[in-house]
């Protein structure tokens, strides 16, 4: 059967859809990273030694192996590899720390580690707590090295008939804070990811976020699933990102805001051949209008931005050079996701009033791993009995069926009885010319129960001071809405995908002393 036909059908495998594109495509270059290229061919025949080692020693049908290490063809060719063993992948991240990375390998279950020398340097105090065994994506001697630990080649692997909802990843979510949650993605949910055709034959994606990231994962796998090429950059450097462009002819991209801020800030940008473009996806972060209006008149191509969540549920796109009236919104909801705003009493809310996103598809985590209390309260339920995910997010509708977002519920600052939405003032902050960026967050107040304060990073070679950018801003602001206090900062504490750490900046705040 044909890569083709298989994607036609209501569900199938990543793996079986691979192995139909290499007997089709054989030498076409599959992945491509600073050290080599490997091609459909030999992607496959790797995956079936990976997936014999695997079952070598013991790793099952629904078992895990988990992997962290950084972006490379071999941590691709595992990640495939282990999907072809029936067993499910947990990627993790290497910015946890070593403490929570143990964690997250107890959770699992993962019964092999695959890594390599700079996360074992990061994990040195605690890895004799590991118990799986280790493997080393890059040969050093911090476990078996992967070229001795590979059974021979035309070794073939048990294939294990698939059920829809097995899971087929483990992503750890934790936030900032807290016990890290193993999101576990069906098998079902990814089929449908790969089959939307956003991704055509043709497609060259340079991957430039962590293959740990769900981020990267909507963008990675229906590349290779539909016969594409991935070029993989193991760390985002802007200059590397326009280099690797222009030479691979890149045609696709998935990038957060900050990826796309620092590309424009770059003073040679408009010097870089990028006429291969074809399409540019952005997701995980806010992204801001006047960001995404930059992107459209500088770099070509389309530019599409998605808003969901790793747990799944509901799925928002915005396709921005069809509707560049609506580049504040993140759009409407794609085919066959229903997404519903809910108040406070868990009933949903007029239309164009303010309530928090929840939402259902064939997209849908199965739960968190060994969690089911936190799975619960994850999730609605709708009067007639359907199961949707929680955001967390708060919007709103407009008139068109477009979502704007406000923020994060638990962002929302609630100032003297007033409900303010950091997002609009945020959106005031950087029409000031020298801004780069701005967050603003809800401390204590005696007065007010909360008050809000503003974090914000300034334009290369700009100067304002604190205290008359924040009368500038309370200028243009309501009464109710007014900064108690605004820092100046280098830049804005972010995660691996660009989010900004709201909550190191309020814990790390200290108002300024009274007289």
């Amino acid at each position: 059967m044909t890569a083709e036909e298989l994607l036609s059908q209501e569900f199938g495998t990543i793996a079986d859809v691979i192995r139909a594109q290499a007997a089709a495509l054989q030498d076409k270059p599959a992945l491509i990273d600073a050290r080599r290229t490997i091609s459909y061919a030999e992607l496959d025949a790797l995956m079936d030694r990976i997936a014999a080692a695997l079952q070598r020693d013991g790793v099952g049908k629904a078992d895990v192996a988990a992997v962290c290490a950084s972006t490379s063809v071999e941590y691709g060719a595992t990640f495939f590899g282990v999907l072809r063993a029936g067993a499910i992948v947990a990627p993790l991240a290497p910015s946890s720390t070593p403490e929570s990375l143990i964690v997250q390998l107890e959770d699992s279950g993962a019964k092999v580690f695959f890594l390599d020398k700079g996360v074992a340097d990061h994990m040195a105090g605690v890895l004799d707590q590991v118990t799986a065994k280790r493997v080393s994506l890059d040969g050093s001697d911090v476990g078996q090295p992967f070229e001795e630990w590979l059974v021979p080649e035309g070794a073939k692997p048990v294939l294990h008939e698939i059920d829809p909802d097995q899971g087929f990843n483990i992503i750890y979510s934790s936030g900032t804070t807290g016990a890290p949650k193993g999101i576990v993605q069906p098998h079902r949910m990814r089929w449908g990811q790969i089959r939307r055709g956003v991704y055509p034959p043709e497609a060259v994606s340079l991957v430039s976020t962590p293959l740990y990231s769900n981020t990267t994962l909507v963008s990675f796998l229906p590349t290779i699933s539909n016969g594409g090429t991935v070029v993989l950059l193991p760390k985002f450097d802007v200059e590397q990102f326009l280099k690797l462009s222009e030479k691979h002819r890149v045609t696709h991209a998935m990038l957060v805001p900050v990826q796309y801020r620092r590309l424009m800030a770059h003073p040679d940008f408009d010097k870089y051949d990028l006429s291969a473009f074809q399409m540019k996806f952005s997701t995980s972060a806010p992204f801001p209008a006047e960001l995404k209006a930059e992107v459209l008149r500088r770099w070509p191509g389309g530019l599409v931005e998605y808003y969901g969540m790793t747990e799944g549920g509901g799925s928002c796109g915005l396709v921005c050079h069809e509707h560049p009236d609506k580049l504040h919104t993140v759009g409407k909801p794609l085919p066959g996701h229903d997404i519903r705003l809910i108040g406070e009493d868990g009933k949903e809310v007029a239309q164009g009033e303010i309530g928090e996103v929840v939402g259902r598809s064939g997209a849908m985590m199965v739960g968190y791993h060994n969690q089911p209390g936190k799975t619960s309260e994850a999730e609605w339920w709708s009067p007639e009995g359907l199961r949707y995910i929680r955001t967390g997010d708060v919007g709103r509708f407009d008139e068109d069926g477009f979502l704007t977002l406000m923020d994060r519920k638990k962002d929302m600052i609630i100032s003297g009885g007033f409900n303010i939405y950091p997002s609009d003032l945020e959106a005031e902050i950087v029409q000031h010319p020298a801004v780069l960026e701005a967050a603003v967050v809800g401390v204590a107040s005696d007065a007010w129960g909360e008050t809000p304060v503003a974090f914000v990073a300034l334009r290369p070679g700009q100067s304002v001071s604190a205290e008359e950018l924040r009368a500038w801003v309370n200028g243009r602001l309501g009464k109710t809405q007014r900064l108690a206090d605004l820092k100046i900062v280098e830049g804005l504490p972010r995660s691996h995908i660009g989010k900004v750490l709201k909550r190191e900046l309020r814990d790390g705040y200290r108002a300024p002393a009274q007289a």
